[in-house]
């Protein structure tokens, strides 16, 4: 043991226990010597003993997202843009649930491994009762802001570290996650992380405002600044009024300048709290100029610049009405399905992330129309008179996807065009960026494109600044990324930085509405070729025995076959791909009393049972026996020959 942990470990048992010699004073924080008789105390943790961080598996890290996956969307800006502020820096930013679990994350990939050994990672397990004194859990166990620099912390093994921590609360008042920034090495005085401490508290201040907003987007929203200037752009106090005037929620800025003797201001009157009727709140519009809307605290006399936000109208402007009675969907979206409940179902859950910047998944099996939800999600949001970049990552040979995503400078390697390449990110900028089959991409593009994510910035090969690019991220795959993971082949932080929300697809044999898509798809060629195309009853049976494993990319592949091989636009059975018509329809067909054999004396019996050995398939039976499909029809009229589907 060196010499500076066993201080560390002296002075930890000292000042827990107790035994802090007479007339000398503990230079610690109050807070965190309570924190270390705690650990001792009601933990039953041993100053002595090391421990290695604890990363919660996959499984249970999933669980703890699920349970604050809004929350942790909306939250998700907020890191971002923090991080932004910090990065180079050599901080890390963590997201941890109201139990201490990182459920997000943003940090340097090139450290990542000493990252993962020291606890500053997805999934790793902060609090108090686990980990000792440290930022995130003495936060959770006090509920206070707080840094606790290198030899603060209980665990000698995290002395390296310096860490600073924020709670986050809910529109309620409750603990919903702690804010957190931590570095692996920083200058030894602790005052050094002062920024650091502001910046976090500033930070959980605008995501707790932007989730009562999200909460509260049907209420009374009332921002509160001491300062004139601020009051519309970034208010320090902000609640949330039913329509009967009383609070049902708040910033916990605004619940510390509204509690009394500790009770929470939710459910109280606004006029029992200002100087000020609910009635009168339609004068604090904006419409006013900002010194004629004050109010006064009614406890304290403190006067509030003042800027209320109404609740929406009730009739909805014109041009966001529903499309159609009882469907909210936009219109891109709603074209998708045919009323199958699963996919409607996803469909109405997308609706409403169209215009976050928050990336997304779409699971399914190949050709179930991921890149068509894709595009629809496209045209649905704000974003759709930005470019939609499609990428294969499967397609892109390993060798050349850095330089297809990211673009390169003129002259940057051998082969490099003399005027460069932008790359298929930048080509999306302000658009959305389309990554298909991304479970296929290498492990080491999968490092590059997480910075992207991270830090929405591209650095093009042979250029060292890096260019700041807007782009939406939509991946797809049909490959279990969990397994992947699991497999070490595809990067559980790049994974969770894909599924801000997922989507699967459901696969075509699951749907309930073929007859709807056979029709839109038929409906379309009718508009391209300027044939009007029907099925007839056997080919519309057959089209629905088929089990589609191909899926909804099979089924457009049998009708354009159908279509170009129909006679005058009626798509007969014999007009479906042979492997459709074989699926089991005809299974279903009875069978033949009796068999005549065929002969070379009987040509009426050898086309019966060409035509039976084919399944009555003319196109394949004509083949058979060498000679035009018009000589087999010709022969089936010579001879009453009628197929068992036609015989009514």
């Amino acid at each position: 043991m060196d010499s500076a942990r066993a201080a560390h470990i002296d002075e930890l048992v000292r000042v827990s226990t107790g035994r802090i010699s007479a007339g000398l004073r503990s230079a610690r924080d109050p807070i965190i010597e309570n924190s270390w008789r705690r650990c001792v105390a009601d933990h039953k943790l041993d100053p002595t003993v090391g421990r290695e961080p604890h990363i919660l598996p996959q499984e249970r890290l999933r669980e703890h997202r699920d349970a604050m996956d809004e929350f942790l969307r909306m939250a998700r800006f907020g890191l971002e843009a923090l991080y932004r502020q910090v990065a180079g820096m050599g901080y890390v930013l963590l997201l941890t649930d109201s139990n201490g679990v990182t459920v997000d994350f943003i940090g340097d990939p090139t450290f990542d491994n000493h990252l993962r050994r020291a606890g500053l990672y997805l999934g790793s397990d902060w609090n108090e009762g686990h980990a000792g004194t440290c930022a995130v859990g003495t936060c959770i166990a006090t509920a206070q802001a707080l840094t606790v620099h290198q030899t603060d912390h209980f665990d000698s093994t995290h002395i390296p570290l310096t860490c600073t921590a924020a709670p986050v609360f809910d529109s309620g008042g409750e603990l919903a996650a702690v804010l957190d920034i931590s570095a692996l090495h920083s200058p030894e005085p602790k005052i050094s992380q002062y920024l650091a401490l502001q910046m976090v508290r500033a930070y959980v201040h605008k995501i707790e405002t932007a989730n009562l907003y999200n909460n509260f987007r049907r209420d009374w929203v009332l921002k509160l600044s001491a300062s004139q200037e601020f009051a519309e752009v970034d208010p320090d106090f902000v609640l949330a009024l039913d329509a009967g005037g009383r609070v049902v929620g708040f910033n916990h800025k605004a619940h510390d300048l509204l509690a009394e003797d500790g009770a929470s201001p939710l459910g109280r009157s606004f006029a029992e709290l200002f100087d000020c009727e609910v009635d009168d709140l339609v004068h604090f519009v904006r419409s006013l100029p900002t010194e004629q809307r004050t109010l006064r605290l009614r406890r304290t006399g403190l006067p509030l610049f003042a800027q209320a936000m109404p609740p929406p109208a009730v009739s909805l402007p014109r041009s966001h009405a529903p499309d159609h009675a009882g469907d909210p969907l936009p219109e891109p979206l709603r074209v998708v399905s045919g009323g199958d409940p699963a996919l409607k179902a996803v469909l109405t859950r997308a609706a409403k992330l169209v215009n976050t910047r928050m990336s997304l998944l779409i699971h399914g099996e190949t050709g179930t129309g991921k890149e068509h939800l894709a595009k629809a999600l496209h045209k649905a949001s704000i974003r759709r008179n930005k470019p939609f970049v499609a990428v294969n990552c499967a397609a892109l040979p390993e060798n050349l996807i850095e330089s297809e995503l990211f673009g390169y400078e003129p002259g940057s390697f051998t082969g490099a065009t003399a005027r460069g390449k932008k790359g298929l990110i930048l080509e999306a900028d302000g658009g959305t960026l389309f990554l298909d089959e991304i479970g296929d991409m290498p492990l080491s593009s999968q490092t590059r494109l997480l910075r992207v994510l991270a830090e929405r910035e591209v650095t093009p090969i042979g250029r060292t600044k890096a260019v700041s690019v807007d782009v939406r991220v939509i991946g797809a795959t049909h490959r279990d990324l969990v397994e992947l993971v699991k497999a070490g082949q595809f990067r559980d932080d790049l994974y969770f930085r894909l599924n801000g929300a997922v989507f699967t697809v459901p696969p075509l044999r699951q749907r309930g509405d073929l007859d709807w898509l056979i029709e839109r798809l038929l409906a379309e060629r009718a508009e391209r070729d300027g044939v009007g195309y029907r099925l007839t009853p056997a080919a519309l049976a057959a089209l629905r025995g088929h089990g589609w494993p191909g899926n909804v990319r099979e089924l457009v592949n049998a009708l354009d076959y159908a279509c170009a091989v129909s006679d005058g636009g009626l798509i007969d059975l014999d007009d479906i791909p042979e492997p459709v018509q074989h699926s089991g329809l005809f299974r279903a067909w009875p069978e033949e009393v009796a068999q005549t054999v065929a002969t070379e004396e009987d040509p009426a019996a050898r086309l019966r049972e060409t035509l039976r050995r084919h399944h009555w398939n003319i196109s394949a039976t004509a083949r058979a026996m060498g000679v035009d499909r018009s000589t087999v029809h010709r022969q089936m009229h010579r001879f009453g020959i009628v197929a068992p589907h036609r015989a009514e």
